[in-house]
């Protein structure tokens, strides 16, 4: 029902991947499946995008109450539940994993009956599931600007890139590579509303060291290793990715390399409800603030 919603509210199949965080196959097998249950034409697909039937309109009103309705329920039963001590935490991709662990080791000490739920989304996807009361602490790529929430960075990544090993020999000097030396070449990137202010910062600084990625550059939707590795190593292409890249295993063809001069730097912060009062949630933040 969800992934029908954002099809018809994004008009295209792309869009609502982008949008839920999944691929483009996902959402048209989900689509057709619907079809196939219900027997009926939901969609009409166009060069345009695509447009609701009369039968898909009838199907959009319903699944919109039914979703209101599923998520009233899980809201209500959230606040029954207070002997319940899940805590739940969303989590970036590429996180380091020794970030969370020593912390949530910590938590585990000091309070072994809360049980640690961890949901993978993306910085607008946890902001929007803490505005929602499905989170209870977010690790999110960009401060947020709102009174109900609260923050407190937790980490801070300089930012390399992954090269194909024929162009990490030919840009690679001493201190790394310049960010100017990848010019012409090919971002594989992320969905700028996965997290729009980090986005917006790395296509500023792509700009004042004379990088134009153009105003769609190549995007993994889910950021996918496998996804980035295969468009990389085809070379004339670059990704941007963490130290800790470097200590793991990669296809054989591929090399990261530190920027010269470190211009981009990735700050995580830690964000909860100001409202809350859980004192397991206070203690994981004191030991995030502690690493």
């Amino acid at each position: 029902m969800r992934a029908f919603v954002a099809v018809v509210e994004e008009g295209g199949l792309s869009a609502a991947a982008r949008r839920l965080h999944v691929s483009q196959p996902a959402v048209s097998q989900t689509v057709h499946a619907l079809e196939r249950r219900f027997g009926v034409q939901l969609l009409v697909r166009s060069s345009a995008g695509v447009q609701p039937t009369g039968a898909g309109q009838t199907l959009l009103a319903e699944a919109r109450a039914v979703l209101a309705r599923h998520d009233q329920a899980i809201a209500t039963m959230a606040r029954e539940s207070a002997g319940d001590r899940r805590l739940r935490v969303g989590l970036p991709l590429e996180l380091p994993p020794e970030l969370l662990a020593t912390a949530l080791a910590d938590l585990g000490r000091a309070y072994p009956d809360t049980r640690v739920h961890v949901v993978h989304a993306s910085t607008s996807g946890q902001l929007a599931q803490l505005h929602g009361g499905e989170l209870d602490l977010g690790l999110l790529r960009e401060h947020p600007v709102a009174p109900d929430l609260d923050a407190m960075p937790v980490l801070e990544e300089m930012l390399g890139v992954l090269l194909s090993t024929d162009d990490a020999e030919k840009l690679a000097g001493p201190d790394g590579v310049r960010l100017d030396a990848l010019a012409g070449m090919t971002w594989i990137g992320f969905p700028r509303e996965g997290s729009p202010a980090w986005y917006d910062e790395i296509i500023a600084i792509f700009r004042t060291h004379g990088l134009d990625v153009g105003p769609e550059p190549v995007t993994s939707p889910a950021l996918i290793s496998e996804l980035k590795f295969a468009a990389v190593s085809a070379g004339g292409a670059f990704s941007l990715a963490p130290p800790t890249l470097a200590t793991q295993p990669v296809p054989r063809n591929l090399v990261w390399c530190a920027l010269a001069g470190a211009p981009l730097v990735r700050r995580t912060w830690a964000v909860w409800p100001a409202s809350s009062h859980r004192r397991d949630l206070a203690h994981l933040v004191a030991a995030l603030d502690a690493l």
